[in-house]
């Protein structure tokens, strides 16, 4: 239970502390925002700030800080301590970063800032690396969230398409997804993700309640217990990996350029975007405890750990019978929420690169019809084969953390060229260079090379990006 305490206290001390220094490393000012000088009443609409917070938690909080935390809880009681380090060095640092610049760029997409900061060639390619994350994002939080809704609330243990109750609930969630894509963010998001918001906080609330009315077995950590992992998975790169959000995680990039475009004021970017990242990783925290609880006490069937089927057993073991569904709704939420705004996302990253106003209802349609036509195709695919999600899941978890490194980089070069401190964002990135090139060149979805060959691929790319950005700067300058 210390080394628990002490995770949350890292995180408090840093966002009081670490997030003041960020913030007065960008020094925002009184300048009009994006939301004010460019209001189209579609996506730059200003919204208040304590609105803006609890939207942007739902859409970065998807299913990553439940899964991610149920499987790097398997590493031991280091996730408590590496998902808030993480957190405060990288994950808060790279969202606030990707907000910000995105205010000072007119609501650019992170594509776009790619762009201006790192050149067309990376450009092109992290507009196709974003277009595929986000769709393949888009399609695993249709069925995962679909599935969970239909376990608890109708018992369904089979998540087959040809199921009419299954295929109707997935259908249901993605005709949401299109319709909060299409309207205006202030008349679906901006109403409800502030009550959804509460209802997700409430949840966590519980379990965290259910820790001291029930009691929890947390172990602390030592160093002779630092990987504990059942399949010996390698604590470097596959920790940095399998926990995104909660920890780092590029998908919130695309989500920080979103609400970019409805904050009013530039300071209020310390408490949205490094905020709500804090909070993110607390509820990451209280999930992975809870779920090395019920590991410890063999309550999950070998083959359910480290699925989300752990959410119930979690929701059963620390909250009330006539309150668990609290719980399972407040899981459900965040992949419902994330996948919404994932879409919209890509929307705008569309629009932006074709030049393409959104206005218009029409403009809006002729991308979001094929986008639809995408979704529909990889759903009924991943249904259809098993083993998919798995496969899904981790093609998504590489592209996700590869979509990190440009927005560190991103906001080394804007700090480069103001002559500030830019090794608080370009050393994450750096780091992000090694563990997702270790990765890809290590996994069978990758080039499968042994680990140690790996990585020495991967610090070679490490030197090769510090010399990269070196001369990008040189150039630019």
């Amino acid at each position: 239970m210390i080394t628990f305490i002490l995770g949350i206290l890292i995180l408090v001390l840093g966002y009081i502390f670490y997030s003041k220094r960020v913030e007065n490393l960008f020094s925002p000012d009184a300048r009009k925002t994006p939301a004010i000088e460019l209001n189209d009443g579609v996506d730059f609409i200003p919204m208040s700030k304590n609105r803006n917070a609890l939207i942007h938690l739902l859409n970065i909080a998807g299913m990553g800080p439940i899964i991610g935390a149920i499987q790097g809880i398997l590493f031991g009681p280091i996730a408590f301590i590496l998902i808030p380090l993480g957190c405060i060095l990288a994950g808060g640092v790279h969202d606030y970063f990707a907000g910000m610049l995105s205010m000072r760029n007119n609501g650019a997409q992170i594509t776009g800032l790619i762009k201006k900061y790192l050149g067309n060639s990376a450009f092109k390619i992290f507009m196709i690396i974003v277009s595929i994350m986000l769709l393949l994002l888009a399609t695993v939080f249709v069925y995962t969230s679909g599935d969970l809704f239909v376990e608890r609330f109708f018992g369904v243990k089979e998540f087959v398409i040809t199921n009419p109750l299954v295929l109707g609930t997935y259908l249901f969630i993605l005709l949401y997804f299109i319709v909060a894509t299409l309207f205006p963010i202030d008349k679906i998001i901006g109403k409800f993700y502030p009550v959804l918001g509460a209802m997700l906080i409430l949840g966590t609330g519980l379990v965290l309640a259910g820790f001291f009315i029930n009691g929890v077995n947390l172990q602390n950590f030592h160093l002779s217990n630092y990987n504990l992992h059942p399949k010996h998975l390698p604590l470097i790169p596959m920790f940095f990996m399998t926990v995104s959000c909660g920890l780092l995680s590029g998908f919130h990039s695309t989500q920080a350029t979103i609400i970019s475009r409805t904050v009013e004021h530039e300071k209020d970017g310390r408490m949205i975007f490094y905020g709500m990242m804090c909070l993110e990783s607390l509820i990451a925290l209280i999930w992975a405890a809870a779920a090395m609880d019920v590991y410890s006490l063999n309550a999950v069937p070998e083959n359910m750990v480290g699925t989300v089927n752990v959410v119930n057993i979690i929701a059963n073991k620390f909250v009330p019978f006539n309150l668990a569904f609290v719980v399972t709704l407040a899981v459900i939420i965040l992949p419902i929420t994330s996948g919404d705004t994932a879409l919209r996302g890509l929307r705008i990253t569309i629009a932006d690169a074709l030049k393409l106003e959104q206005k218009s209802i029409k403009n809006r349609l002729l991308i979001v019809i094929p986008i639809l036509v995408c979704v529909l195709s990889i759903l009924v695919w991943a249904k259809l084969n098993s083993g998919s999600f798995s496969l899904i899941w981790r093609y998504f978890t590489f592209f996700n953390q590869l979509i990190a490194i440009p927005t560190l980089l991103c906001a080394s070069v804007f700090l480069m060229k103001a002559k500030k401190n830019y090794f608080m964002t370009l050393l994450p990135a750096l780091f992000y260079v090694f563990i997702t090139m270790s990765f890809i060149f290590s996994e069978k979805i990758g080039f499968n090379f042994p680990l140690k060959y790996a990585e020495i691929v991967g610090g070679v790319i490490t030197i090769l990006t510090c010399l990269y950005l070196w001369k990008l700067v040189k150039k630019q300058n």
